[in-house]
């Protein structure tokens, strides 16, 4: 009786104590079953030598086994990476059916919370040892030795139970686990809440390493879409706004410009795994700081550093042709230079300090969360102000689209007046206009025409006919990273 007991409170039935499931499931039931919703675990009722009295202590002693064996099979079933393996079978033994399934089941804040499960499971195995040794040993009562050393896992062994068995008939994952144990940690029952924060702990071990991921190297690492910053789906929509036309059509400029499209369409906060005891505020400080890093760490090959003193003595319309005699001041930059190491340091010592906390502190970690945006924002601010020279680019906007070097255009229409008494020539007619501009090297100009004699090649600006030279359009050409600046969209409104 001894031992079968100490079996059953292990998980292992026989023939003393049952498992009714078994017995209503002649085959068995498998490890892969949906959790039972009420305790199986019953004394035979043919069992006569047993008292009323003892027969209910026994059976709710049971108990514990059979949360042990539920809560131990969410941890298998959790920490399960068995189908990487299937993955690489031949698709003859794997159906697309079974790794889909397989597959969609897996969560790494499951594992992370199983891990925790699996720790209390093994001090509950201790306990129910250190249990077997004693009444070995010396000739003690059973039944109350079982009781009073087992007594504190019907604390919270039930409460764990009905967490997983939410969980599991739920689909709860990623950040709504999270939020969901964050609120079971607010309990008035200590070891029930020492318990719950230690899942908490480990599920929030999972969060910081994906926080490292991305404001530390901004990658997002997150493959069963839990965490609450997310990538954006392309849409198929044949209705997009034209902000994101515009910027896909800025995306296309250049490869190695993927950061900038990222960007402003990349990333986005996913309210639904966002825990509630994360502000919006803050999520939004970890979307921007992480949207930076990815800028910093992946600076176009074509950027040039400015030297910012130098511009100003030469001012924007003969920059270039500075560059060109001075190619000391041309340097290019990589991302250790945008954002040392030392920096992203410092960046990666604050969360690891969080992480290793005991407990998750919502004010320290909002000042962290802070400081690294600070961090990543002075380095933006950087790049895109001085290295770039943002003022510069400000000025030069002033000067041509705002009108305020209105002697340029004066010369411009006195030394064009000859050209534009003549129709414009569909092949040589933005050549012909560059004339005038050449002592502007950083503006462009753009002839759109439309007409009855002109078949193909240019396009007009609208559907509205244009006549002669009313096409002409000044455009502007920025180069890497002050598209985050003169988005498509800003620049229309100068044209």
């Amino acid at each position: 009786m001894l031992h079968e007991l100490l079996l059953a409170l292990l998980g292992y039935t026989g023939d003393l104590i049952i498992d009714e499931r078994e017995r209503q499931h002649s085959v068995g039931f498998s490890p892969d079953d949906s959790i039972s919703d009420h305790c199986t675990f019953k004394l035979a009722p043919d069992i006569s030598f047993i008292s009323p009295e003892e027969r209910d202590i026994i059976e709710n002693i049971i108990k514990l086994g059979f949360y042990y064996r539920e809560l131990d099979r969410f941890a298998a079933k959790s920490r399960n990476l068995s189908w990487i393996r299937s993955k690489n079978e031949s698709p003859l033994s794997q159906t697309s059916e079974f790794l889909k399934e397989t597959v969609g089941n897996q969560s790494v804040y499951r594992r992370a919370i199983a891990n925790g499960i699996v720790e209390f499971l093994s001090i509950y195995r201790s306990a129910v040892l250190h249990i077997e040794q004693k009444l070995m040993a010396d000739s003690l009562p059973i039944l109350a030795t079982v009781t009073q050393g087992l007594h504190k896992f019907l604390l919270f062994f039930q409460p764990l139970y009905e967490l997983i068995l939410e969980i599991e008939r739920d689909g709860i994952y990623g950040g709504k686990l999270l939020n969901l144990l964050y609120k079971r940690s607010h309990c008035g029952v200590p070891e029930l809440q020492t318990c719950i924060k230690r899942l908490l702990w480990h599920g929030h071990q999972v969060m910081y390493n994906q926080l490292t991921c991305w404001m530390v190297y901004g990658i997002l690492h997150d493959q069963y879409a839990e965490f609450f910053i997310s990538r954006e789906q392309k849409k198929n929509s044949e209705h997009e706004p034209s902000h994101t036309n515009n910027i896909q059509k800025m995306a296309h400029v250049s490869n190695s410009d993927q950061s900038l499209s990222d960007w402003y369409m990349g990333f986005s906060i996913s309210m639904g795994m966002l825990p509630e005891y994360i502000p919006v505020c803050v999520a939004e400080s970890i979307l921007f700081a992480g949207k930076a890093i990815r800028v910093l760490r992946n600076p176009s090959s074509s950027f040039r550093s400015v030297d910012v003193l130098t511009h100003q003595e030469t001012g924007p319309q003969t920059y270039k042709e500075s560059l060109r005699k001075k190619p000391s001041l041309n340097t290019t930059l990589t991302g250790d230079e945008l954002l040392p190491q030392s920096e992203a340091d410092k960046i990666e010592s604050r969360l690891k300090t969080l992480q290793e906390s005991s407990e998750f502190h919502k004010r320290s970690f909002e000042e962290a969360i802070g400081s690294i945006r600070t961090i990543a924002a002075s380095h933006l601010w950087q790049l895109v102000v001085v290295r770039a020279d943002l003022n510069g680019h400000l000025k030069a906007i002033k000067d041509y689209f705002l009108l305020a070097k209105g002697d340029f255009f004066q010369s411009f229409l006195e030394e064009s007046r000859e050209l534009m008494r003549l129709p414009p020539r569909q092949s040589t007619a933005e050549a012909d206009l560059m004339v005038p501009f050449r002592m502007v090297v950083w503006f462009h100009t753009g002839v759109n025409i439309r007409s009855n004699q002109v078949d193909g090649g240019l396009s007009a600006l609208s559907d509205t006919s244009l006549d002669g030279w009313d096409g002409i359009s000044l455009e502007y050409s920025v180069d890497w990273p002050l598209q985050l600046f003169f988005t498509e969209e800003v620049l229309t409104r100068y044209c």
